[in-house]
């Protein structure tokens, strides 16, 4: 399936994991898909976190109140402790993100933006990773943690740690070509290892 073109949403606030947004982001461009970088805070630009101090600030392309799930083709969530913190508490990011889920559109979910997956009602049944802190939380919401690079269950692409960004790129990027996943009981599942 050609991707060329297609619409990816990254959706952020204030204290995202800098490399977590530019690595996917440039891989997904490079690839050929259009990024827009959508966020709830209101303002033009977000700030990212870089390892142990803040970062570069990044423009906002819309403010969530603006963006339209229906306008895009897969999600993209970026880690960080206090952009994930701060996202699962925002009803509209959550909406945002379940309504992703709802129409089986691939969401990428990396190192500590699976809180945001439990709030959405996405985790649920699924396979996934996280960083190795969120595993407890992810299990108390009924997935089924494992410590991989980058698992996959039915367009859900999840990953720990920058480390694990080239083979998360990869496979976010693959889902994106798959298209629309059946959402519901029917589940496929595969994984890569380290």
């Amino acid at each position: 399936m050609d991707i060329k073109g297609k619409q990816v949403a990254i959706l952020v606030t204030d204290g995202f994991e800098q490399v977590e947004l530019t690595e996917p982001r440039k891989a997904l461009e490079e690839a050929g898909l259009v990024t827009h970088l959508i966020s709830p805070i209101g303002a033009s630009r977000v700030r990212g976190w870089d390892h142990d101090h803040w970062g570069d600030e990044i423009p906002v392309d819309f403010p969530i109140e603006a963006a339209r799930p229906d306008d895009y083709d897969a999600l993209l969530l970026p880690g960080g402790v206090m952009n994930s913190d701060k996202l699962r508490m925002d009803e509209n990011a959550v909406r945002f993100v379940s309504a992703f889920k709802d129409a089986g559109k691939p969401i990428a979910a990396i190192c500590h933006a699976p809180w945001i997956l439990i709030e959405a009602g996405v985790v649920e049944g699924r396979a996934l990773t996280s960083y190795p802190s969120l595993q407890t939380d992810l299990r108390n919401a009924g997935g089924e943690w494992r410590d991989e690079e980058v698992v996959t269950d039915n367009g859900l692409v999840t990953s720990r740690k920058p480390e694990d960004i080239p083979a998360f790129n990869r496979k976010f990027i693959e889902e994106i070509g798959e298209g629309v996943h059946e959402s519901g009981k029917k589940r496929t599942r595969e994984t890569v290892g380290v």
